[in-house]
């Protein structure tokens, strides 16, 4: 199941108000927000990670999507942009 990250009612960034250990059942509560690349949608995390599995590289990012060096890199640009916003509302 793909962890929800947005408010459905009002699209407002979500938090974290219960995890639960699946071993022995114990239950932490309070309100605590999201890592910033948890605040990414699914696209983005993806992208992050596969340029972490091309060993940073753009190029072969591009290659591997069959899409342009410029396009692959304003890609970049705006999800730097992205986390750059997020991290300043921290």
């Amino acid at each position: 199941m793909k962890l929800p990250i947005v408010c459905p009612s009002c699209d407002n960034t979500l938090n974290v108000s219960q995890m639960k250990c699946p071993s022995c059942k114990t239950e932490v509560s309070g309100d605590y927000e999201l890592p910033v690349l948890l605040k990414l949608n699914r696209d983005e995390q993806d992208f992050i990670l596969n340029f972490l599995l091309s060993s940073g590289s753009i190029k072969e990012m591009s290659k591997q999507a069959g899409l342009s060096y410029p396009t692959m890199r304003n890609k970049m640009d705006d999800l730097i942009t992205k986390i750059e916003q997020l991290k300043n509302n921290l």
